[in-house]
């Protein structure tokens, strides 16, 4: 059974201190390509070890 936590708890803590802003800066083409080939290859992968334990 799934018990839902008490989130009074998190409004009663400190904020942290103040960090700078990081700027999102756009991926390019060629980082795009490179992170769409890892998941397709990790997609590749879980579905053989699925297909092996199953």
């Amino acid at each position: 059974m799934l018990i839902k936590l008490d989130t009074s708890v998190f409004r009663l803590s400190r904020h942290k201190a103040e960090s700078e802003k990081k700027s999102v800066t756009p991926l390019t083409r060629a980082q795009w390509i490179t992170a769409d080939r890892i998941v397709i290859a990790a997609i590749f992968i879980a579905t053989i070890v699925g297909a092996i334990l199953f």
